[in-house]
């Protein structure tokens, strides 16, 4: 990939991977980027953008930002929106105190986003979920639900015409940050009031410290999902 280096190079490369591997992206897709204003959207918008200028399938994207009512200062990404000649949208959600749950938030924004992508004819969304958040859905799912199932890095809704995509299956959270850091990226900090007392946290420090006994094991839940050996499940 011509005049890329480093880190941009290697996160370029994974998600190249990860789209090939799961077949994301066709030619002449239009593509709805979920940009929540952290760290993993921006990443994610900046990864496409630089992406669809070197790789040899045509695809447009669309910035969609969902106004909760709780992120300030969100004129900094319009400014970055603009900055990469993007096109972008700003959708606004109705919110309250009486409703600031974790399940209200995802399921309002994510029907922000499908009803904005049918409206326009946009086939597939992109959401910035990175291998992290994909193996602690893994053990939340585990632990909390009693299931073993987790995100799908591509997931087709709604009879195929609407496809979920998460380029950033194969990229670490660690690397995410040094990358947007070293690029200095103009990503918003987490205003969420249930930020800092989810199940999500609780699990993600699980895995930390298992880090510390087996540096793969993240690699290792991550591949366990694909190779369940039928033999031996109840």
């Amino acid at each position: 990939m011509k005049g890329l280096k480093g880190l941009e190079l290697y996160i370029s490369k994974a998600v190249g991977r990860a789209i090939m591997d799961y077949e994301m992206l066709e030619d002449n897709d239009k593509i709805l980027v979920a940009v929540s204003g952290g760290k993993d959207s921006v990443a994610l918008l900046h990864i496409l953008n630089l992406r669809r200028k070197i790789v040899p399938i045509k695809y447009q994207l669309l910035a969609v930002y969902v106004d909760l009512g709780y992120q300030d200062n969100i004129d900094k990404l319009i400014k970055y929106f603009e900055f990469l000649g993007i096109d972008y949208r700003i959708e606004k959600v109705e919110f309250s105190n009486q409703e600031n749950s974790c399940f209200w938030c995802s399921w309002n924004r994510r029907k922000a986003l499908f009803k904005l992508a049918e409206s326009l004819g946009y086939n597939k969304v992109a959401l910035g979920h990175h291998k992290d958040d994909i193996v602690q859905t893994i053990l939340l799912n585990l632990f909390f639900n009693g299931e073993v199932s987790s995100m799908k890095p591509k997931q087709e809704l709604f009879e195929g015409r609407l496809t979920i995509i998460r380029p950033f299956a194969y990229v670490e959270e660690k690397l995410i940050i040094k990358f947007c850091k070293d690029k200095n990226l103009p990503y918003l900090e987490n205003n969420c009031p249930n930020a800092k007392s989810s199940k999500r946290l609780l699990v993600k420090d699980i895995v930390k410290n298992l880090e510390k006994f087996c540096p793969d094991v993240k690699t290792n839940i991550f591949r366990a999902i694909k190779r369940i050996r039928k033999d031996y499940v109840l």
